[in-house]
């Protein structure tokens, strides 16, 4: 296990750089200590999102990898810019990622960025909560989710800021009262 902490020490200092040390090499969070095989289990998850360009919003079909505790929140009922899970293993994922999800669309399915870390990410987070493959069966579509357009997901939002955005201040904030 190698880790560089180098950019700690340069921006925090030589206390937080030890500390830093010590909680990644005792910590089972590391993602060097979860070893990962072609079977591992991973969530994929076709989601309705938007790009604005121009003044435009174009919707796109992106699948993107579905952690394992935000799956478990999904089949509670909660809204969200899905519409199907497709359970699966990492190589199939790896291999074929539109398999199990985008043959019942006419769309275009596009990857999410960062897809292959993500996904690698995605599937520790169930070694980590092995419970959580109990929920979906490998191979399995799942399309009975709380799909939702009332809050689009932007993936290349702008911030616009106003003066109304300032917060107003009481007037004795700067002053040192005596």
């Amino acid at each position: 296990m190698h880790f560089t902490i180098a950019p700690a020490q340069v921006c925090f200092g030589p206390v937080f750089s030890v500390f830093l040390g010590f909680f990644m090499a005792y910590s089972n969070i590391s993602s060097a200590q979860t070893t990962l095989s072609p079977d591992s289990y991973v969530v994929l998850g076709l989601a309705t999102c938007y790009l604005r360009q121009d003044g435009e919003t174009t919707e796109l079909q992106i699948i993107e990898p579905v952690p394992s505790a935000y799956l478990e929140t999904l089949l509670t009922g909660v809204a969200t810019s899905y519409s199907a899970l497709y359970a699966t293993t990492l190589a199939q994922a790896l291999d074929h990622p539109k398999t199990g999800l985008a043959a019942g669309t006419t769309n275009v399915v596009h990857l999410c960025e960062d897809y292959t870390e993500r996904l690698q990410a995605t599937a520790r987070s169930y070694v980590n909560r092995p419970s959580a493959t109990e929920l979906l069966k490998p191979e399995t579509t799942f399309s009975e989710l709380n799909f939702s357009l009332d809050s689009k997901r932007i993936l290349n939002p702008k911030n616009k800021v106003s003066k109304s955005d300032n917060v107003k201040q009481h007037r004795y904030t700067h002053e040192v009262i005596s």
